[in-house]
C-alpha cells in the first residue's frame, strides 16, 4: 500500500531555481522512495495521506531534502513553527537543555518549568492566573471538557451539558472527538455523550448568520434547548470553541460571539476557546479570540506553543485550574525540561523579535493578493478566509459544488514547483507560513500558487 495518496512514481518536471526555491531532481525524488516504502511497510496507513517529500532539514521559512531541493513552506508543519523553522532562540533554548544534561523531570519540579510557567502568565491576559502544560493538544481539550464540568458540579448544575459548534475539529482522544461534530469520524466510539451537543457554525455562505449573526446564534441556541429539553442555567457546563474552523479558516463574525458570550454570562457557562491553530501570534494577534473583543475563561494551546517539539497547554483562572485534586491532571511528559525550554524561548522570539507585527503586517499583503487571485478566477475560487498568516483558499463550480480533487492537484503542483501547502483532503487550500517570512518570499509563494491554478484549469 502506498504511504501517500498522492502517485510516488516519480516525474520529471522544469528545473527551479530562484532566491527561495529549488527544484533540481524528479518529483518525488527517486532515491526518497524507500523511505516512503518503509513507512507503508511498517506504520499504519493512518499516519499517511501527506505530499510525498521526505524532509531533511528545515530553517526559518524553507524546507529542504537531501538531493538539493529546497520548497517555501507555507505550512508551517501544520501551523506549529510559528516562529519559524530550527528559530534560534528556540535552537539555543534546547542546546542549554541537552547540554545540562536534563531531557526528562516527570513531574519534579524544575527551575526552567517554573520560569516557563512565569513568563506565561506574565504575558498573558490577566484572566489566565494559572496553566496546565500537556504535550499533544488533544490532551488540552479534554482538560477543557473535565474543568467545565467540574464547574458545573461546583455551581450546583444538574447536568454538565457542552455546547460545540459543527464542522470543528477538537482532537483524537474520546472526549475530544465527541466534541467534534462529524459523525463519520466517531462511529468507532458505539455511543454518543448525550450531554454533548451541537449548533450550526455560522459560515460566511449562511445568508442569515452573515445578515444578523446574533439572531442567528439566538435562533439556533432556542432550537437546540427545545429539541433535547435543556434548561440553559442547569443543563449547561460551558461553550468550546474554535477560534476559527480549521478547514476553512472561517472567523465567526463577532456579534454572534458576542450574543453566545452574553448568554454564557447569563447562564453561568464558561466559554473555552481552542487555540490549537489560531494562538500564538498566527492571526496577527498573540491570540486568535482577541479578535472578537471579548475574553473567555479558559484557552486551549498547542501546536505554535513551542514552534518544535510536543506541547501543549490550558489556561485559565485558578477558581477553575484549580479544581482537580493534587496531582490529577498531567501526564507522563508534561512540563518536560525541554518543551519547557521550547515554549518559554517561543513565546519570547513572537514577543521581542516582531514576529506577531510581522503577521499582522504581512497578513494584510497575503489576503489582499489571495483576494486579487479569487477576483481572476470566480469561477472557482468562491471564498478567501482567515486572517493574518493563515488563510483557506476555497474552491467550488459555479454551482457551489466542491472542487476537492483540483485542490489535490494543485497541492501535488505546487510541490513539484518548489511551495508546499497544506493540503487538506477537501474543497480547500489552506496556507499557514512561518511568521518569519518575508514580504518577497510571500509573494514568490502566491505566485506559484497562481500559476498552479491557471496551468490546471487553463486560465
Amino acid at each position: 500500500m502506498s504511504a501517500s495518496r498522492f502517485p510516488l512514481v516519480p516525474s520529471e518536471v522544469p528545473r527551479v531555481e530562484t532566491k527561495h526555491r529549488r527544484i533540481v531532481t524528479a518529483i518525488p525524488v527517486p532515491q526518497a522512495l524507500p523511505v516512503l516504502e518503509t513507512l507503508a511497510r511498517c506504520e499504519s496507513v493512518a499516519m499517511h495521506g501527506q505530499l510525498p517529500v521526505v524532509w531533511d532539514t528545515a530553517e526559518g521559512f524553507q524546507v529542504r531534502d537531501v538531493w538539493g531541493n529546497q520548497w517555501i513552506d507555507f505550512t508551517s508543519t501544520i501551523f506549529v513553527a510559528n516562529a519559524g523553522h530550527a528559530n534560534p532562540r528556540i535552537v539555543a533554548a534546547l542546546r542549554r537543555v541537552l547540554d545540562k544534561p536534563l531531557l526528562h523531570a516527570y513531574n519534579y519540579g524544575t527551575a526552567i518549568r517554573a520560569e516557563y510557567l512565569q513568563y506565561l502568565i506574565d504575558h498573558t491576559p490577566a484572566q489566565f492566573e494559572k496553566a496546565c502544560l500537556f504535550s499533544a493538544g488533544t490532551e488540552a481539550t479534554e482538560a477543557a471538557l473535565r474543568l467545565m464540568r467540574l464547574h458545573a458540579a461546583k455551581t450546583g448544575k444538574r447536568r454538565p451539558g457542552i455546547v460545540a459548534l459543527e464542522g470543528c475539529f477538537h482532537g483524537e482522544t474520546l472526549g475530544a472527538r465527541m466534541l467534534g461534530h462529524n459523525p463519520a469520524k466517531k462511529r468507532w466510539v458505539g455511543y454518543l455523550d448525550p450531554n454533548i451537543h451541537h449548533i450550526p457554525f455560522p459560515y460566511p455562505w449562511r445568508e442569515q448568520a452573515v445578515r444578523q449573526p446574533a439572531a442567528f446564534f439566538e435562533a439556533t441556541m432556542a432550537e437546540l434547548l427545545a429539541r433535547e429539553g435543556l434548561d440553559p442555567q442547569a443543563d449547561l457546563a460551558g461553550f468550546m470553541l474554535e477560534t476559527f474552523q480549521g478547514w476553512a479558516a472561517a472567523f465567526y463574525p463577532p456579534d454572534y460571539v458576542h450574543a453566545l458570550h452574553t448568554f454564557a454570562r447569563r447562564h453561568g457557562m464558561l466559554i473555552t476557546f481552542d487555540e490549537m491553530q489560531a494562538g500564538f501570534g498566527r492571526t496577527g494577534r498573540l491570540f486568535g479570540y482577541m479578535h472578537y473583543g471579548i475574553e473567555p475563561d479558559l484557552m486551549c494551546c498547542g501546536k505554535g506553543a513551542s514552534s518544535s517539539v510536543p506541547l501543549s497547554l490550558i489556561l485559565g483562572p485558578t477558581s477553575v485550574l484549580d479544581l482537580p485534586e493534587h496531582g490529577d491532571m498531567y501526564s507522563t511528559h508534561s512540563a518536560n525540561p525541554m518543551a519547557c525550554a521550547a515554549g518559554l524561548a517561543n513565546l519570547q522570539a513572537l514577543l521581542d523579535d516582531g514576529l506577531i507585527e510581522n503577521a499582522a503586517r504581512l497578513g494584510a499583503v497575503f489576503h489582499a493578493k489571495l483576494e486579487a487571485l479569487q477576483e481572476r478566477y470566480p469561477c472557482l475560487i468562491s471564498r478567501v478566509c482567515g486572517k493574518g498568516l493563515i488563510a483557506a483558499v476555497i474552491f467550488t463550480d459555479p454551482a457551489g459544488a466542491p472542487l476537492a480533487p483540483l485542490c489535490d492537484r494543485i497541492a501535488e503542483l505546487a510541490m513539484q514547483r518548489g511551495l508546499l501547502v497544506v493540503h487538506t483532503g477537501r474543497e480547500s487550500i489552506k496556507l499557514a507560513p512561518p511568521l518569519c517570512i518575508t514580504e518577497e518570499a510571500l509573494t514568490e509563494g502566491i505566485d506559484v500558487l497562481e500559476s498552479c491554478v491557471r496551468d490546471l484549469t487553463g486560465g
